[in-house]
């Protein structure tokens, strides 16, 4: 099929139902989220089939799957989707004054220690860009970039940046967190083997604090002992001066929470506890001009 026929064919708004089958899984559920009629939204679907020459759903008694065509077209309709949406919010800033507009993603590391201050100076030098910002765990902040979602995002350097272009944005050291009167709260440094017969307070599992602490348990032959899983550094700090257990967090965010509750922290002396954070975008060309000065900016910083 020739690109201008292709274009004429493709509408966002049979777009839109293709993307709503697959998050809902039926096209009775993607119908009502889209407002239509099931009769329109299968005809839509099926004319969307019809000009790809392909099968995009696999009809089962459950309801609907993606067929590996299905995968490829849901990639580059939900990148069309928010680049309309983008189109319409920009120009948007444009007649109420605003001069661009950033989307980004991050993990909870970044938007503790490091996002607040340079955004601080970011704004302060051009107070016109709107930057919106959330906060998401490293694997989600990939994925969101990926879909487009994000212009830049700024996740872990464990996880898989899948093809992403990713630069290292800041690093950080891990602490271990402990009432004032701990044992260990003397000490310069600890190896955190030697601490696996305390109770932990852990992060959620998706971290990748959460994950480098258990790798390293399963490394020293050992299993952490989990007694609760919390959402955030601050729930960390507060389950510790409570005396649930120890636990594990990046030392500014020790600095943040922990030292205001009149808790200990002592350097973890693992390799591992030197982390490094990235900043990841789908290329360094797909940035609007404001999204490249807000990324100058913070690899400046």
């Amino acid at each position: 099929m020739s690109l201008n026929n292709l274009a004429r064919r493709l509408d966002l708004v049979t777009l839109q139902v293709f993307v709503a089958v697959h998050e809902e899984g039926t096209l009775t559920r993607a119908a009502a989220r889209e407002a239509i009629a099931v009769s329109a939204a299968s005809k839509r679907l099926q004319e969307l089939e019809d000009a790809l020459g392909v099968v995009l759903f696999a009809r089962q008694a459950r309801g609907m799957s993606l067929t590996p065509a299905g995968e490829t077209l849901l990639h580059h309709a939900r990148r069309m989707l928010y680049d309309v949406q983008k189109i319409g919010l920009e120009i948007g800033e444009h007649v109420e004054g605003m001069r661009g507009h950033v989307r980004m993603l991050a993990n909870l590391s970044a938007i503790i220690e490091f996002l607040p201050e340079d955004l601080s100076r970011f704004i302060a030098a051009h107070a016109r860009v709107k930057i919106d910002l959330e906060e998401r765990p490293s694997d989600g902040v990939v994925q969101g970039v990926l879909d487009g979602r994000a212009d830049l995002g700024i996740c872990s350097v464990d996880c898989d940046v899948r093809g992403l272009t990713a630069v290292t944005y800041k690093r950080d050291q891990l602490v271990l967190v402990m009432p004032s009167d701990h044992p260990l709260r003397e000490q310069a440094t600890v190896a955190f083997a030697a601490t696996l017969g305390e109770d932990y307070i852990g992060l959620h599992s998706q971290s990748s604090i959460y994950r480098r602490t258990q790798a390293a348990a399963r490394s020293a032959g050992q299993v952490l002992r989990l007694r609760i899983h919390v959402p955030s550094f601050d729930a960390v700090c507060r389950m510790v001066q409570a005396r649930m257990g120890i636990g594990v967090l990046p030392r500014r965010a020790y600095e943040l929470f922990g030292q205001p509750l009149g808790l200990s922290a002592v350097l973890l002396s693992d390799a591992w506890a030197q982390r490094e954070l990235l900043v990841v975008t789908r290329g360094l060309d797909t940035l609007s001009p404001v999204s490249q000065l807000f990324y100058d900016h913070l690899m400046a910083g």
